[in-house]
């Protein structure tokens, strides 16, 4: 079996753990059950909860069995952990909905073939929902001394500034059952999480030893951060980058690796390329050589994305990169696919009817700005409509220039790309 462990080291990915000799050990005497839990607080996982999922798999594939825990009990609470006021509560009908999205997210990584290492899917609702709160109170919350409970660095931020409800309080109990609970059950003997979740996950080994009186580990990888102070997986605008194509488009998704900072590519590359080592030393060394041709964001994002969302994905995301630069033919792009690829760039929408002039779209879609300069765009030759140069200060759109109906692609030089929809309200 591939030593998991070093692997997850050179790539930077262990944050912390409760023994990594013992951990060692343990893993080099065959197939370790091992779980990570997901909760449902948003109707898909985003780009954060992809390190721990990937990590899942690279156990698996190192000769482990992993464990999903979906949280339909964990996720009617919400984790306290990095939040800095009380969560909103969701209704059980929607976390229910929740959890089948989440399930079904994770369940794409994993292997559930018949043996030793074939993955298991759980809710924890399973356990949690039956027992009573006298048995809570009795079985689990025993096991949990107060004054340690306050002296979680969570609870300590949140007592000295917004308060925290006896819920969340209570959310590390809940955690630490989950353990216990795949511990008796599948034997579980490792714990993987973010380095956010090091309290909770150590309560859970506590707990263990405390009522069965056995040993489990805990493991963290570290929370990444980008080289420009930025949130990883999130737009300049600060929304999220999800998993669900309906939330964030595939090709959303490939321009986010593709864009990725020199500075944070090689990082990203450890963090969730499975190439192996030799293979990423080199995309990193090429990437330093020749910096323009971006070669290892390239590789990284057609990994990632044919990964998340499939190879037939990946080729139309592709093509429409290429299209967009001039190097491909847009009206072979399918409609939902130029559509996603043009949200991504500055645009304007017109009404239906006679169309503008391109000086007028140019400056519309913010391209130029000003009409003066996109007449000295196209008077220099800078200027395209659908990758044909605009040859006239005068060019007008004919209604066959429409894409689907419906758009139009602008380009300023080489790199600036912009786009153009139709509306019929």
């Amino acid at each position: 079996m591939t030593d998991i462990l070093d692997d997850l080291a050179w790539r930077g990915l262990i944050a912390q753990s409760t023994d990594l000799d013992e951990l060692r050990a343990l893993l080099a005497a065959g197939p370790v059950t091992l779980y990570c839990g997901f909760d449902p607080t948003a109707p898909s996982l985003h780009l954060g909860n992809l390190i721990q999922i990937l990590t899942l798999r690279r156990f698996q594939q190192a000769g482990h069995r992993p464990i999903g825990l979906v949280g339909g009990a964990t996720g009617l609470i919400g984790d306290p952990s990095g939040k800095s006021a009380e969560r909103v509560l969701n209704s059980e009908a929607t976390v229910a909905e929740w959890v089948e999205r989440v399930r079904g997210q994770v369940s794409k990584f994993l292997d559930f073939h018949e043996g030793p290492t074939g993955a298991t899917m759980v809710s924890n609702l399973e356990w949690t929902g039956p027992m009573s709160a006298i048995e809570f109170l009795r079985d689990i919350g025993k096991h949990f001394p107060v004054n340690r409970m306050l002296a979680r660095e969570t609870v300590k931020a949140r007592l000295d500034t917004t308060g925290m409800s006896y819920t969340e309080f209570s959310y590390v109990l809940l955690q630490s059952m989950d353990y216990l609970e795949l511990y008796r059950r599948y034997g579980c003997r490792l714990q993987t999480g973010g380095s956010d979740q090091w309290g909770n996950l150590t309560a859970g080994v506590d707990l263990i030893r405390r009522v069965e009186g056995g040993s489990a580990h805990a493991l963290t990888t570290p929370l990444l951060t980008k080289a420009d102070g930025s949130k990883f997986g999130k737009t300049a605008g600060g929304e999220t980058y999800w998993l669900d194509p309906e939330l964030t488009s595939p090709y959303a998704f490939y321009q986010f690796w593709f864009n990725a900072d020199d500075r944070d590519v090689e990082g990203f590359l450890k963090f969730f390329s499975f190439r192996p080592r030799e293979e990423i030393e080199d995309l990193v060394k090429q990437g330093a050589d020749r910096p323009a041709a971006r070669i290892p964001q390239r590789a990284l994002a057609e990994e990632m994305t044919t990964l998340v969302h499939g190879a037939d994905e990946t080729e139309r995301v592709v093509a429409a990169s290429r299209a967009l630069f001039g190097q491909g033919s847009l009206e072979d792009l399918d409609e939902r696919t130029l559509k996603a690829a043009l949200a991504e760039v500055p645009r304007a929408e017109v009404p239906s009817g006679e169309l503008p002039a391109v000086v007028d779209l140019l400056a519309a879609s913010g391209l130029c700005k000003s009409k003066s300069e996109a007449r000295r765009a196209i008077t220099q030759g800078g200027a395209y409509l659908n990758n044909a140069k605009v040859e006239s200060e005068a060019a007008v759109p004919a209604a066959t220039d429409l894409l689907h109906g419906r758009f139009l692609v602008l380009r300023r030089g080489k790199r600036n790309v912009g786009g153009v929809e139709v509306t019929t309200s």
